[in-house]
């Protein structure tokens, strides 16, 4: 008994955080990827008109979808979260004009990001490339705004324990071993709440099959999280943050009626040593 008890009672894993205002550094994103850094928070990342312009046209999108997974709120693009690979990369490819739409003719602050990361991975010997199968290709991003109420909009997660248990039809499956990163823009923020919480908590499989997650990673319980460290973020328009998913992290309720939380989601991972993949 005293075992299994011991199994349940989370590990204190330390949280390495990196805060700055500016451009983000393709240096950052990598230190991120190696596990030398658990967070990354860049304020005012990008141009409040671009953030402005994003979210009008999230808002205003044909492609804009309500979720049925189980998160309330929308968004447009595609994730791989409880799909196959055909069914995701499928939608992935349905999805790809209004992800492409949502930016039109601006200066696309997630694609610059891709491509700079191309750039200097390359220059390392390493492949920077969207995940892919027989069934099409990922899309750079997808958008999101969450909708629920209560002490968090979206419950304690971690990112790793559905690319874990994706399959063999995915490539994504191998990043699991590695540093599942979450990239997140941030078009629009409310002004109270909406916050990015982490936890210093890192879930093996042992820990997850206690919460009954182990292929989901969501939620954990207060109760499971009760007496573990964490850091919150507060976020505005313009910024950029980059965490380790295997992080368990949630967002907090959002107080008031004011704007809604908009952000443009990635994920990313070392696959092999020579290869980082990029997906939704």
């Amino acid at each position: 008994m005293a075992t299994n008890q011991a199994c349940q009672t989370p590990a204190i894993s330390p949280l390495t955080i990196e805060e700055r205002t500016g451009s983000i550094s393709t240096a950052e994103i990598i230190s991120v990827l190696k596990g030398e850094i658990t967070a990354l928070h860049i304020s005012q990342a990008f141009s409040t008109e671009i953030a402005e312009e994003i979210t009008a046209k999230f808002f205003g999108s044909p492609g804009l979808r309500e979720r049925k997974d189980g998160v309330p709120g929308q968004y447009v693009g595609a994730s791989h979260y409880r799909k196959d690979a055909a069914t995701y990369f499928a939608e992935a490819e349905t999805a790809r004009p209004h992800v492409d739409a949502l930016f039109g003719s601006l200066v696309d602050p997630v694609r610059a990001l891709f491509d700079a990361l191309k750039r200097e991975l390359h220059n390392q010997g390493i492949e920077l490339r969207l995940a892919r199968s027989e069934h099409g290709q990922a899309n750079v991003c997808r958008a999101l705004s969450w909708s629920g109420s209560g002490t968090f909009s979206l419950d304690p997660h971690d990112d790793v324990a559905q690319a874990l248990r994706a399959g063999d039809d995915y490539e994504i499956s191998a990043v699991a071993h590695n540093t599942v990163a979450a990239l997140n823009f941030y078009p629009s923020m409310p002004e109270e709440g909406g916050n990015l919480r982490l936890w210093s908590h890192k879930p093996t499989v042992t820990d997850r099959k206690s919460q009954g997650v182990e292929t989901t990673g969501y939620p954990y319980s207060a109760a499971y999280l009760e007496g573990v460290p964490s850091r919150e973020f507060q976020l505005r328009d313009g910024d950029i943050a980059l965490i380790d998913g295997g992080f368990v992290h949630g967002v907090t309720g959002q107080s008031g009626e004011g704007k809604r939380r908009v952000l443009l989601n990635s994920f990313l991972g070392f696959a092999r040593p020579d290869l980082v993949l990029w997906w939704t």
